[in-house]
């Protein structure tokens, strides 16, 4: 027992009088590396999927929005980027540019019309790969009724596995740009006071 305290004692003066105990910290899940990719069939993570829209205000400034909760699904090959496919349906009321009062207008039928048209959908029919972790999504954007093609410019942002107190399922995501006119969609109301150009930043995460 004695030589226990001695032991601990020594323990202490090396340590300088202050027990250090090790931590470390771990490690960030995902990176910007597509051989972790792995293909297959994904679902849309809504809680980390953004809709960013930016449009001009009377040339006086560059106002922006958010649309969240979008679902839908992504199939991929990492061995053959032509073949993916991805199908997204964007929540109408989740659309919020911090105005309760432009909130509720861009829900009327001067814009959204929300109560006849509660969603609005995208469905790829192209991807072209474009370097090493981009590429070029073509497809139909549906608003309002309306179908007009969209094309998107995608970067691949990262890829792996969630930790285990999280699900640990295989995550990926991306970010993707694009432009859109709200004229195309029976959305003209205040053109040009207002900018008919919608600019768009996708911030895209899905599950597998």
């Amino acid at each position: 027992m004695r030589k226990l305290l001695i032991s601990a004692a020594a323990f202490t003066a090396i340590a300088g009088g202050t027990v250090v105990i090790a931590q470390q910290t771990p490690a960030v899940p995902g990176a910007k590396d597509p051989a972790r990719v792995t293909g297959g069939t994904y679902q849309i993570d809504p809680g980390h999927t953004q809709i960013v829209f930016a449009y001009d205000h009377m040339g006086f400034s560059n106002n922006v929005g958010v649309i969240s909760e979008s679902t839908g699904t992504l199939t991929l090959d990492p061995k053959n980027v032509a073949a993916a496919k991805v199908s997204v349906d964007v929540p109408i009321a989740n659309i919020r540019t911090g105005v309760a009062k432009l909130d509720e207008h861009l829900m009327k039928a001067d814009f959204f019309d929300a109560a006849k048209f509660p969603k609005a959908t995208f469905v790829s029919t192209s991807v072209k790969a474009d370097g090493p972790t981009g590429a070029e999504i073509t497809g139909n954007l549906t608003i309002k009724g309306i179908t007009k093609p969209v094309t998107l410019e995608a970067e691949f942002y990262g890829a792996g596995k969630a930790p285990a107190m999280m699900g640990g399922k295989e995550n990926v995501g991306f970010v993707a740009t694009g432009a859109v006119k709200r004229s195309d969609f029976d959305m003209g109301y205040g053109v040009p006071m207002v900018g008919d150009t919608i600019e768009l930043k996708i911030v895209a995460a899905f599950q597998k």
